[in-house]
């Protein structure tokens, strides 16, 4: 069971964003997607999740097409994912924020409401379950982020840039917490991601791209010592 892309290229116009890129994510694995900034990175989770249709090549689930399905029927079928920017219903409480995804996921009121404060407790934010989120700081605001996707029972979960903003505790304890969620919720996780030190603790297999391509992919050791990772994204030979 996979979730991939095979041959995806991604025009604006005259502008080409990403040019016959091809990966797959596997139940459980745990994949990075990585680059600088402007590589095609949230343009390539954008055609993954829906939000884009790919002006050549395809995206499949299980070997079967997506078609021109909307974003919101992707996500029922498994492929959930967080934006860079967190969106969040502000004046709602985080409580709120996670039972409003459990409802349009299909859950009753009742059941959503017991399930949500489940998830923030999984989350270790339960604490702040009454408050809105206007008042939370940067690293809790992506917290409940990842717990209204995780509302939605990923099979494969896509995370644009969660650990942006965070300091080094914050970031190490979401390394933790996205290899217990491959681990607790069986599902494979993509993470766009610029702390190379959580990528290479958390991520089993890298792909690497620069300017709309793939330069390279395989193992984070592999990846790391590869003279074309080096050039696009440390700037060194």
């Amino acid at each position: 069971m996979a979730l991939s892309a095979r041959d995806v290229t991604v025009r604006f116009g005259a502008v080409q964003a990403i040019s016959k890129v091809s990966l797959s994510l596997d139940r459980g694995e745990i994949l990075g997607l990585i680059g600088p900034n402007g590589a095609g990175k949230t343009t390539l989770v954008n055609v993954l999740s829906g939000f884009l249709a790919p002006s050549d090549g395809v995206v499949d689930l299980d070997n079967e097409q997506f078609g021109k399905l909307r974003p919101y029927r992707i996500a029922r079928n498994g492929i959930v994912r967080t934006f860079q920017a967190v969106r969040l219903f502000r004046s709602m409480t985080v409580a709120e924020n996670v039972e409003t995804a459990l409802v349009n996921a299909g859950q009753g009121r009742s059941a959503a409401r017991r399930r949500a404060l489940e998830i923030l407790d999984y989350m270790k934010i339960a604490d702040k379950a009454g408050r809105t989120c206007d008042g939370l700081n940067y690293g809790d605001e992506r917290r409940v982020g990842i717990a209204r996707a995780l509302a939605q029972s990923p099979r494969y979960l896509l995370l644009d840039e969660p650990a942006a903003g965070m300091n080094v505790a914050e970031a190490r304890d979401l390394a933790d917490l996205i290899r217990a969620i491959g681990r607790d919720f069986g599902c494979g996780t993509l993470l766009i991601e610029h702390n190379m030190r959580m990528v290479a603790e958390v991520c089993t297999r890298l792909h690497v791209m620069a300017s709309g391509r793939t330069v390279t992919e395989g193992t984070p050791a592999e990846v790391f010592a590869h003279p074309e990772f080096r050039s696009a994204y440390l700037g060194v030979s």
